[in-house]
């Protein structure tokens, strides 16, 4: 069964390097929107019988980048496709995995069903918010991490210590003793509330810390506001004010750059999971390509070889 990689429109970039990583040609793909504002998609292509693997991240704007994900699947599909794979290095919505009130969805199993409904084989995602939405789904999820790119990223960049990997929250807890294993360093954690989506209040900190170069490590920065609330805590605790900051995803949404550049950080490491990483001007950033993991995990599913030392395991 011969391949073929597909993207829309979400980050042309990645898909186009993973391409060339591949050896593929990348899909012929048309998007557009009619006056009224309603998506046009079309693959320019044959992919009957093919192996399709479908690049598309679902981040801001998600709605767009879902639809649009949706309909190519759909037109992958009615083209004669055997298999279609999206490839989500970013999964929109991943953090509504439940109910914090009594009157509102899982956004998170919402999503997962209209997957299961667009007729997609399995999903790729990357560093998910929590490994536990693999149970919103009826159809195979590869959880790959970036988690080993990233460490060997910052690793590279380590002066004299000592170091701390910090989790900024209780929710990234797990990814912080990951990244600690892969540093061979210890492990502190921020306790916080969330009030608003841009405001949280930080109640204390578990671990030492004093004296110590804090890594402040989590899975994706949307507007900051955390990080921002993790380093006013630490340096209340007696840290050394030399921050470097750490994430799979740059969302970096409501002036976060701004809130981010004001902390005068040491270094901020992203990967390209979305474009808005690669785009943000003003930050000390160093963006990883996650194209190697994604080309990697592609040629593995395409030729039925394991996964396992890419996935997450909790």
């Amino acid at each position: 069964m011969n391949a073929t990689l597909v993207a829309g429109s979400a980050n042309e970039p990645l898909a186009a390097t993973v391409a060339q990583r591949l050896g593929w040609t990348l899909g012929a793909v048309s998007l557009h929107r009619f006056p009224d504002g309603e998506l046009h998609v079309a693959v320019r292509d044959s992919l009957r019988g093919q192996d399709v693997y479908l690049l598309q991240p679902t981040g801001p704007p998600v709605e767009t980048h879902l639809l649009e994900l949706l309909f190519l699947a759909d037109a992958c599909r009615r083209a004669g496709a055997s298999r279609v794979t999206a490839v989500m290095s970013y999964f929109g919505y991943a953090r509504q995995d439940r109910r914090a009130g009594g009157r509102e969805p899982v956004g998170a199993r919402v999503i997962a069903d209209l997957l299961q409904a667009a007729d997609i084989t399995r999903v790729v995602a990357v560093d998910l918010h929590t490994p536990a939405l693999e149970g919103f789904f009826s159809m195979p999820l590869e959880h790959v991490t970036a988690v080993p790119l990233l460490a060997e990223a910052v690793a590279a960049k380590l002066g004299s210590g000592p170091y701390v990997v910090v989790a900024p929250d209780l929710g990234a807890a797990r990814l912080a003793d990951r990244y600690a294993r892969a540093l061979d360093l210890p492990v502190a954690m921020v306790h916080k509330i969330r009030i608003t989506g841009e405001q949280v209040e930080v109640r204390g900190i578990t671990g030492s810390v004093t004296d110590r170069v804090p890594i402040i490590v989590d899975d994706m920065i949307s507007t900051g506001a955390t990080i921002v609330a993790a380093i006013a805590a630490l340096r209340a605790a007696g840290c050394r004010p030399e921050f470097t900051v750490i994430a799979t995803h740059g969302l970096l949404v409501k002036d976060a750059a701004h809130r981010l550049a004001a902390e005068q950080l040491r270094s901020i490491i992203l990967t390209d999971s979305l474009a808005s990483a690669t785009a943000t001007r003003g930050l000390p950033l160093d963006v990883v390509s996650i194209a190697p993991l994604v080309a990697d995990a592609i040629a593995r599913l395409h030729e039925h070889r394991s996964l396992a030392d890419l996935l997450v395991h909790c």
